[in-house]
Order: structure tokens, then sequence, then C-alpha cells
């Protein structure tokens, strides 16, 4: 999930120049080259949790994170809305950019002309590609955020005009993160479709549903879009309670329809990308990296990987991750995640920086 791009073009440059290219155009197997003079304006995001810094703050449900221990070790502290301790992917995104440092809430009031222009998230935690899953959480569905959007590009428009807008939009980095909450939520922990489907037949919902909204993101002007799998669900500590048996070992079903469903996104991008030409649409494997760090922590100085920081590490989040959750951990470094179902702000810069390693070296 992540990226970075610079103009320079010293000797000393040439992984930077790589890692912007990376961000808009890298697949294990190919890559396309920007004109040297090309830049990334904004970053724009749509998604769940792992994106989503606060757009949550003012609705009516339990899927917030706009109090303590939240945000602890971000900005002096003040918890923001974002589900960690610190930054999320988007923030270090549009930081390796160098954009800005934080990518803030579309639904923040106090949104300034330059947040507009360099990007803003329209995510909203507990939100999924399944229409059900946003219903079932009271969040915004992907519809909610493609209808902000629209609204957004209006303002655009009124702002810098018609043309500007659209160059806007044709350069900007897209970056949707979703599925997460339809297998681990909406299939496997309230069962509510999996009366209706078998694990096949859901996954096959949710590609179709994320392959429209991609075509309607397209419709809309995008044309670098980064869609990132699945992780491996099964090894969350919160499903690790609820399914993971005694033991509480990483449930092996959740993980399987994780890779059932980032296999099918895959090929459905792929078929994107042959459909739709004047577009990229680049598929991002976030699930091997995290199932690395939970695997294998000590390469990372990770020493905590089956429980969160916050409380017992078990069950705790949203609501139940809050000031008077005993247990809570000082030092989150440690630890991959921070509540029970989202890593800590260190993990998911390990893991960006990883993914950029691995696709600098695919390069030179």
């Amino acid at each position: 999930m992540v990226f970075l791009s610079m103009e320079l073009w010293s000797s000393s440059s040439i992984i930077v120049f790589f890692l912007s290219v990376f961000i808009i155009l890298c697949t294990t197997e190919a890559l396309v080259k920007l004109p040297r003079n090309e830049t990334v304006p904004a970053v724009l995001v749509f998604g769940d949790s792992i994106v989503d810094p606060g757009n949550n703050n003012n609705l009516n449900t339990l899927v917030k994170s706009n109090f303590p221990p939240y945000g602890r070790d971000l900005m002096g502290g003040v918890p923001t809305g974002r589900f960690s301790n610190g930054k999320i992917p988007s923030d270090f995104i549009a930081e390796a950019l160098g954009i800005k440092e934080l990518v803030p809430p579309y639904s923040n009031a106090a949104l300034q002309l330059g947040d507009l222009l360099t990007g803003v998230s329209f995510a909203s935690s507990g939100s999924g590609f399944d229409p059900m899953t946003p219903k079932l959480a009271s969040v915004l569905s992907l519809r909610d955020q493609l209808e902000m959007f629209k609204e957004y590009i209006r303002k655009l428009k009124r702002m810098v005009g018609v043309e500007r807008t659209n160059t806007i939009l044709s350069k900007s980095l897209f970056l949707v993160v979703a599925g997460s909450d339809d297998i681990a939520n909406s299939y496997f922990d309230s069962r509510v479709q999996k009366f209706q489907y078998d694990v096949p037949a859901y996954t096959d919902l949710m590609v179709t549903s994320a392959a429209s909204f991609l075509k309607e993101l397209y419709g809309l002007g995008a044309r670098r879009t980064v869609v990132t799998s699945a992780p491996p669900l099964g090894c969350l500590p919160s499903q690790r309670s609820l399914a993971g048996g005694t033991q509480r070992e990483c449930a092996e079903g959740h993980n399987e329809a994780a890779k059932l469903f980032n296999f099918k996104l895959s090929s459905r991008l792929d078929s994107l990308n042959a459909n739709f030409p004047q577009a990229k649409f680049v598929y991002v494997d976030i699930y091997k990296p995290l199932l690395d760090l939970i695997q294998n922590p000590q390469k990372s100085g990770f020493e905590v990987v089956d429980k969160g920081c916050c409380g017992s590490g078990t069950i705790e989040v949203a609501v139940l991750c809050n000031q008077l959750s005993p247990f809570t951990c000082e030092d989150a470094s440690t630890y991959v995640f921070w509540d029970s179902y989202h890593p800590t702000e260190r993990a998911y810069k390990v893991i960006i920086d990883e993914i950029i390693q691995k696709c600098v070296d695919s390069l030179i």
C-alpha cells in the first residue's frame, strides 16, 4: 500500500524516481515509466478503517476511534479517528510522495483549499465492497463515498475550473482499501451472509462489487488506482479469539477466504487493465507482508503478534479500546497490532517499506 515520488534527477535520487513510478504503475511483472516531469498532485482514498482518518467521527455508529488511547503517538496524542496509535497507510503514502504529512477526512468541516487540492480520504471504518457490510455497522458505504467524491469534484471545479480539475484527477493517486470487513464481519462474525453464500460465491460478490466501484471511479476521472488485497484475516487478534480455538491459533478458514478473494481481485484488475488501456489498476499484495511480520516478528524487531497493545489485546477494538481499558501496553513499537483488528503505526511503516523495496529491487 505504498510509495514515493520526487522530481530530482541527481544520481542520489534515482531510487526516489523508481519509488515514484512504483506507486502508480508497478506490478510484480510490468512497469510503465512516466515522463520525467510527471507529478502526483493528490492522494484520494476510499475504503475502510485501514485508511479512515476520521470520517466516522460524527456518524451514529460504534465504529469510531476519536478517543484515547487511539492516536496517542500522533500529533501530541490527539485522537483523530484513525484506528491506530499513530499514522495509517494513506498518511505514509502522502508523506512519501512529498504532498503532505497527513491525509484529512473529507468530512472535516475545517478543510482548507490546500487540503482539497492535495487529497482527502472518503473512507469509512466498517465499510466494504458488499453493500450489506456498511449497513451492519451503520457507516458510509462505497456508494456514499462516491457521492462525497462527486461533491468534492464539484468543489474543485468551482475553485480551479474544469480543466485543472480534470488534470488533478487524471494525475492523482487513487487508493482503495476494502474487503476485510466483508469477510471478517459480514461473513464470519455476524454470519449474515454465510447463510446465503458459500465462500466462493461470496468472494465473487465482493469482486463484482469492487469492479463496479472501480469502473465508476474511472468514469469520474480516476486513471491511477491502487487496490490492496485483503490481509491474513484469520491471524488478527480478534479473529484468533473468536475462531482460533482455545489456543487462539490463526483461523485458517478466514485466511483461505482472504486468499481466494485476493486471487479473484487480482485477476479482475488484469481484466480492467485490458479493457481500460488509458487507466492503470494496480493490485498490491498486503497479505504476504503482514503474514511475514506475524510469522517472523524478530526480523523487524517485533515481539507480540497475537495480541494488540490496547487492553488485553484479544478482543478490544473501537469503543472497547478506551482509556479505561486495563493492561494497555506502554510501548506499541514492539507490537504488530494496536487493537485486536488494526496494526500499529510501526507495523504499517514496516509493511510499506518492504513493498517499496521489493519493487525497487525488481527495477534496478
